[in-house]
């Protein structure tokens, strides 16, 4: 590219195709040049990425994975000086060559307006392809060991949100909701009702998107079934006198907002948080716990029945018969065999791919408390566990002991009423 090609911030008048436009502006930011002028290259090459449509942003998304990588005899010269003078000096130097030049391009790209909101979204969509195309890994590596430390506890901020929030962000609940619909507007103001709590965690680069929230119902003892946290109540006052009365509080819904976010832990964070802001309005909870549901459950017991020599084989036809669950008679004959084998589904050993659910509350301290027969009968309940869901509880006492027995043997702690359904 010669000088007289060159516009007065360093970059060319001519007109290239989109994506080799973005190719180009991505060269020129990491640049001396673009050191110089960083933001104002950082906004055009976002303005002509929003451009592009979706083949040629893969294609870009794929220059950033396979271009800027570390240079080859730097890193050599930086290992070799590593093995034979092992200081820390020499370390840091091996972690400087390493460091592939793709990292501070992405850092760059966040300076623009709108950066971080960006990269997130390409985050996201790389999802799709990281199957069939192994080298986008490098890329969702690098951009998820950047959010790691630009979204950590000291840029995030926990909100309560309730009917005052701002529409638009109430909205945004209402969409992003994972675990149970929230079914309109009513539905909403339900879950935000005096009994209840939503609190979200926000960052400033992302004004009025929530990354997770999660909500919570104050009650008596522990919950074991949805369609009494979810039910409409009408009379404010009841709703306040109940959260008064309330020694429990239940986790009944955990949902992160943005996929790009993926792997960056926000969950564990944002129960202890709560945990301490409801303590502090309501001294008389007694219990923290979730009413959670077992997502792998049934997949993992057709599977293993689906083996004609298995014992429990002879359910197959009964759990297949559509309704059993509104049937009394059938539905208590399948209560006992399956709450066995929930049981165990859930105390297997976590190398044995254990419940995603289960993996998150009992690798952050919680204990097995309780399996509940036909805790949710909604569609989404019975194709995922039959209906069955289960408390995790979080005892402050015990939190950090519960994670570090996970973490290192793999144990799960659990309740003797666990225990007993094991034994049955």
């Amino acid at each position: 590219m010669t000088p007289n090609t060159q516009t007065s911030s360093g970059l060319s008048n001519s007109k290239p195709a989109p994506v080799d436009r973005v190719k180009q502006l991505a060269a020129i930011l990491l640049s001396e040049r673009g050191e110089a002028s960083g933001a104002q290259v950082a906004r055009e090459l976002h303005h002509v990425l929003r451009a592009l449509d979706a083949d040629d942003r893969h294609s870009f998304q794929r220059y950033l994975a396979t271009e800027f990588q570390p240079d080859k005899a730097a890193l050599r010269a930086a290992a070799e000086r590593y093995l034979a003078d092992t200081t820390a000096e020499a370390a840091a130097a091996l972690a400087e060559a390493a460091d592939p030049p793709r990292q501070e391009l992405l850092r760059r790209m966040n300076m623009a307006p709108g950066g971080t909101g960006a990269l997130i979204a390409m985050r996201s969509e790389l999802t799709a392809h990281l199957h069939d195309e192994p080298e986008l890994k490098l890329l969702d590596a690098d951009l998820k060991h950047l959010f790691a430390s630009w979204f950590n506890r000291g840029f995030i901020e926990l909100r309560r949100l309730d009917w005052q929030t701002p529409a638009a962000v109430l909205e945004k609940l209402i969409a992003y909701e994972a675990v149970h619909e929230i079914k309109g507007w009513d539905d909403l103001r339900r879950r935000l009702a005096p009994d209840r709590r939503c609190f979200a965690f926000f960052h400033p680069a992302l004004p009025g998107e929530p990354l997770i929230f999660v909500e919570v119902a104050l009650v008596q003892g522990l919950a074991t079934a949805m369609p009494p946290l979810l039910a409409r109540e009408t009379d404010e006052e009841a709703a306040r006198a109940q959260a008064a009365r309330a020694d429990t509080a239940i986790f009944y819904s955990i949902s992160n907002c943005q996929d790009g976010l993926r792997g960056v832990a926000f969950g564990n964070l944002l129960i202890k948080q709560v945990v301490d802001e409801l303590k502090a309005e309501f001294p008389q909870l007694k219990r923290f716990s979730t009413l959670s549901p077992v997502p792998g459950f049934r997949r993992w017991l057709g599977q293993r029945l689906a083996n004609g020599g298995d014992p429990d084989a002879a359910l197959l036809p009964e759990l297949e018969r559509d309704g059993w669950w509104n049937d009394p008679a059938q539905s208590e004959k399948l209560r006992a065999p399956l709450l066995r084998l929930c049981a165990r589904y859930l105390t297997r050993k976590p190398s044995i791919r254990i419940d995603p659910v289960a993996r998150f509350h009992l690798g952050n301290g919680a204990r097995l408390e309780r399996i509940n027969w036909l805790g949710n009968n909604a569609p989404r309940g019975i194709q995922e566990s039959f209906g069955i869901m289960v408390n995790y509880l979080y005892d402050r006492d015990t939190i950090n002991d519960n994670h570090e027995a996970f973490v290192r043997d793999g144990a799960v702690v659990r309740s003797p009423e666990v225990d007993a359904l094991l034994q049955s």
